[in-house]
């Protein structure tokens, strides 16, 4: 079957964010264009109003001068023109004719629509637009006669005022956006606490810690999610403990045979200097197994006691001279150590001598000897190192060779009578009940590093 096929999808916090951004902002964009067409309405309702105002009052004053007969009309629209703000020009519409002030192409731009209703003599009043200038044309027929005033009134400052809104508009809008998508990422992070309460007691369970429970609490929505896992931990650390026992069972009930056995062949062993060399081959092959078997049975007994979860009893270790104490006492005290000062760790005895004594016998079964035993500190851990010569650990294979009864390079050693597999495990388990953590890495030079990583005792 072919493998299928997935793609990279958006994480869920990462979509609750988006989510609230995306919203933020499409809200953020409704009320910036409902506030813009308000106060555009509003301004331009009420600039058009005053400019229509004064332009009634401007025709008043043209009416009457008209009647009175006044020569002097271009200077009366020039200072009409300049009483309507200095951006308006005033004109007088007679038989299809403009006359002004000054000659200016405005009145050639005004809107056919315009002119047409202002020599049907209506009053009119409509928007338009010159190359880069808004402007609004007001044309009022003058009573008593067949004129028309006409003001053309700028609409610039008008038409400034609304940019400058619709750019504070937009700013607020991404700036709510934003908000919105800090108001998504709290948000996240409350609904996703119960996700990584799973997550986080997952792991806990993975890393041994059995007992590790949900707490229902109050939530109502909750309680199925958490009593479903609760229920399959019960199950599990069940499972496990029983598996523990039966193992502990084994083993014990083995360990009773295989000391008789081992006594026995100890009296036989004695005379082996009076058998020929076939029965002493078979001597031999049997102390061999004999000796692993027992190893095999203290192995399977130490980790059944591991998968119990039994506390750990913590005291004040001095790990440098444990570790220079465990060389001196097994066959590996010509091993160079490497001591960076004293080193203090909250750890078992027992279960740190276990831990360096099976890296040494690893380095010597599948690494051609350990050549170094480092002990320093690095950061806020305790750091023992255990080097070897050996062909090192590939890449993918670096987790698989702390599971139990690993095969592989390391299972290959094992059938030609090289160990069970369960020493490197017990490291693991042992380490990890002190709360740190054993990995391999390739060493300079060639070979393996086999690291440890404890926490240092509080000072």
């Amino acid at each position: 079957m072919s493998p299928s096929r997935s793609r990279p999808r958006v994480g869920l916090r990462s979509r609750l964010i988006l989510m609230f951004g995306v919203g933020g902002l499409l809200l953020a964009t409704f009320l910036a264009v409902l506030t813009y067409s308000l106060a555009r309405g509003y301004l331009l309702d009420q600039r058009e109003g005053a400019a229509v105002r004064a332009a009634r009052a401007n025709a008043g004053a043209v009416a009457t001068r008209l009647r009175a007969a006044d020569t002097d009309l271009p200077g009366v629209l020039d200072a009409l023109g300049r009483r309507s703000g200095g951006d308006a020009e005033a004109f007088l519409y007679v038989d299809g004719e403009f006359f002004g002030a000054a000659i200016t192409p405005t009145p050639q731009r005004l809107p056919r629509s315009f002119v047409t209703a202002l020599s049907e003599g209506d009053a009119v009043r409509q928007r338009f637009t010159v190359p880069g200038q808004p402007r609004l044309a007001i044309g009022v027929p003058l009573t008593g006669s067949d004129a028309a005033y006409v003001e053309v009134v700028s609409l610039a400052e008008l038409e400034r005022t609304l940019r400058t809104l619709s750019s504070a508009l937009l700013v607020a809008a991404a700036l709510t956006c934003v908000a919105f998508a800090g108001l998504g990422w709290l948000a996240s992070r409350r609904v996703l606490r119960p996700v990584t309460d799973v997550a986080q007691a997952a792991s806990a369970i993975a890393e041994g810690r059995l007992g590790t429970r949900l707490d229902v609490g109050g939530d109502k929505d909750l309680r199925p999610l958490a009593d479903s896992f609760n229920a399959m931990a019960d199950a599990l650390q069940r499972r496990i403990e029983r598996d523990a026992r039966f193992t502990a069972d084994v083993s014990h009930e083995l360990r009773s045979p295989l000391t008789a056995l081992a006594t026995s062949f100890s009296v036989l062993e004695a005379h082996e200097t009076e058998m020929t060399e076939r029965p002493r081959r078979a001597t031999r092959l049997l102390a061999h197994e004999i000796t692993r078997f027992t190893g095999l049975v203290e192995d399977l007994l130490e980790m059944s006691r591991a998968d119990a979860g039994l506390p750990v009893e913590l005291d004040e270790v001095r790990l440098d001279d444990l570790v220079r104490r465990t060389l001196d006492r097994t066959p590996y005290a010509a091993v160079p150590l490497d001591v960076e000062g004293p080193i203090t760790v909250m750890g078992d005895k027992r279960r740190l001598d276990r831990v360096l004594v099976n890296l040494l016998d690893n380095a010597a079964h599948h690494g051609g000897g350990a050549v170094r035993v480092g002990v320093r500190t690095a950061g806020r851990v305790a750091r023992i190192e255990v080097d070897d010569t050996g062909p090192g650990v590939a890449a993918e294979e670096r987790e698989h060779v702390f599971e139990r009864f690993a095969r592989g390079a390391v299972g290959a050693d094992r059938r030609r009578g090289r160990g069970a597999g369960l020493g490197l495990a017990l490291v693991r388990e042992h380490v990890r009940a002190h709360g740190g953590t054993v990995r391999v890495e390739d060493r300079p030079g060639g070979g393996a590093r086999f690291v440890v990583d404890l926490p240092l005792a509080a000072s």
